[in-house]
């Protein structure tokens, strides 16, 4: 395993949520949970970035702005909807400025947390998965 590949470095997204989802996933960086002794990271820049995470429906204000954001992380890169919002399945799903979860963007995301909001618990084991996962796909040229 290359030491590169151990880490998992987030950027963070807010497409029009609640603030609930914002709130756990803020919580992992505390010391109750302390992701960054996993190698989980949220990074400032999307060029930084192994994958972007995004919270809340996709909504008009924030399509352009979500793009921007995923063209600018390197590849491989990943998406992670967390939360039902940015699943597509939330109490947003009919608004009028919504157009449902990250899937109707950019298509199926690499990784669902689902919940209203998430548990930090359930995201932490969920994302730590994901890192090991996505370190062997990486390691076999996926």
């Amino acid at each position: 395993m290359h030491w590169q590949n151990k880490s998992l470095q987030l950027r963070h997204l807010d497409a029009g949520s609640c603030n609930g989802c914002e709130q756990e996933l803020t919580a992992l960086t505390s010391q109750a949970y302390d992701i960054s002794q996993f190698g989980i990271d949220l990074v400032a820049s999307p060029r930084h970035a192994d994958a972007l995470v995004v919270t809340g429906p996709v909504t008009d204000t924030m399509i352009k702005p979500l793009q921007k954001v995923w063209e600018a992380i390197p590849r491989p890169k990943r998406l992670v909807a967390l939360g039902d919002c940015a699943a597509g399945c939330g109490v947003f799903q009919k608004a009028y400025a919504c157009h449902g979860g990250v899937a109707s963007a950019f298509g199926s995301p690499d990784l669902v947390i689902r919940g209203c909001p998430p548990q930090p618990t359930e995201m932490l084991e969920q994302l730590k998965r994901f890192q090991n996962n996505s370190q062997t796909a990486t390691e076999s040229g996926l």
